[in-house]
């Protein structure tokens, strides 16, 4: 076709292929997330006071698992990327570690802190309770397991507690929404209470 002959519709054919293009190159927004469960607590938040409870002392019980090379290299990547934000990223390298030495339980712990940054806490609280099975049971290793454990709780408890018209958009019954909380309050207890059994003194040297 002869833009000579047809002038109007070549007009409004170079109209459509730019409207095309234009949609084409308009980038897609991503599904919108939640940043903080609703009592302004984010996931973040969550991974700080899990570490933050290995604070120690050197007079404590502390037994560190064996390291791997290519363990510790693929933990310090997963490091770096989540320090960019880069969750997913990190997990995966994670899972990559994991597959080298399937019972460590630093990287299993590591694992469940990424999931929780990722807002997978059914997981974390999973990958938490498997590392305390696989470790020495003592030490500041040991209250990163069961802080991420009372975190999780912590988390369902404060979901557990929204509004009631938020819980009905939700499909959830006001009688199961009062079980959960209930049995989030026992499991943070419960929780909170195994971490501080983690702290052993060391035993004296003569």
């Amino acid at each position: 076709m002869s833009c000579l002959r047809r002038p109007v519709r070549c007009v409004i054919a170079a109209a459509l292929a730019g409207a095309i293009a234009a949609c084409a190159m308009v980038p897609v927004a991503p599904p919108s997330q939640p940043t903080a469960l609703p009592d302004g607590v984010t996931p973040q938040q969550m991974v700080a006071n899990i570490r933050a409870s290995a604070a120690g002392s050197a007079a404590e019980l502390d037994v560190q698992p064996l390291r791997d090379p290519q363990v510790e290299d693929l933990r310090q990547q997963a490091a770096a990327l989540e320090a960019r934000g880069l969750y997913p990223d990190a997990a995966e390298m994670l899972q990559q570690a994991l597959a080298v030495n399937p019972e460590n339980p630093a990287v299993m712990q590591e694992m469940a802190e990424a999931a929780v940054l990722l807002w997978q806490f059914d997981q974390a609280e999973q990958l938490a309770r498997r590392a305390h099975a696989a470790g020495s049971g003592v030490g500041p290793l040991c209250r990163r397991h069961w802080a991420t454990v009372e975190q999780v709780a912590q988390a369902r408890l404060a979901l557990a507690s929204e509004p009631p018209d938020a819980r009905s958009r939700a499909g959830m019954q006001p009688e199961a929404t009062a079980l959960a909380a209930q049995q989030a309050r026992a499991d943070a207890a419960a929780a909170k209470q195994a971490r501080e059994a983690c702290t052993v003194s060391a035993p004296q040297r003569f």
